[in-house]
């Protein structure tokens, strides 16, 4: 009897079905890799909007304050500029976690290609192979990604600090009293 659901002559021995399943694990470890990588950066977003959202508040409060004074104008651009490199890292960081989903994904139809090409046709083998590597291509894209936002923003903590210590330096003590 010949039934969709006869298994092909190379899975009638159990070594055939193992070697199927243990290339299905491989994208699936891989695939976990990628979703430690999508809770760090999702993780490191959320710090880059509530840092985004403190100075927002800080920038209200001088606002609202109304001083005109040459302090509060130097703090008042630096906010805006380092507000500017916190919408960079967070665009940077939103389309690294695309690329992560989208290795996620990959990773996911490498394992489930895998498993029909070894049911079905072994002619169609190199499309398991291609989604494979393109998953690894978007996870190195998204970790080159990751490299560039971490730059960003020690980049960003440096000019902050020297920023800080410029304008204590020119206003004296009691201006790292009104920063704090």
């Amino acid at each position: 009897m010949n039934s969709l659901f006869t298994l092909p002559a190379f899975f009638q021995n159990l070594s055939s079905a193992l070697n199927v399943l243990t290339a299905m694990l491989t994208p699936a470890l891989l695939l976990s890799a990628t979703g430690s990588f999508i809770i760090s950066t999702s993780n490191r977003l959320g710090r880059v909007v509530d840092r985004v959202r403190r100075l927002s508040e800080k920038m209200e409060e001088m606002i609202r304050a109304g001083s005109e004074s040459d302090f509060d104008q130097e703090y008042r651009e630096e906010i805006s500029r380092q507000m500017e490199v916190q919408s960079k890292r967070a665009s940077l960081l939103m389309r690294t976690l695309m690329a992560l989903y989208m290795a996620s994904g990959l990773f996911v139809l490498t394992s489930v290609s895998i498993g029909f090409v070894s049911i079905f046709s072994a002619k169609w083998a190199t499309i398991p192979v291609i989604l494979g590597v393109s998953g690894a291509v978007m996870l190195l894209v998204a970790a080159i990604r990751l490299i560039t936002e971490a730059r960003l923003a020690l980049d960003g903590l440096h000019e902050e600090t020297d920023f800080l210590r410029s304008l204590t330096t020119r206003h004296g003590t009691n201006s790292a009293k009104v920063i704090s």
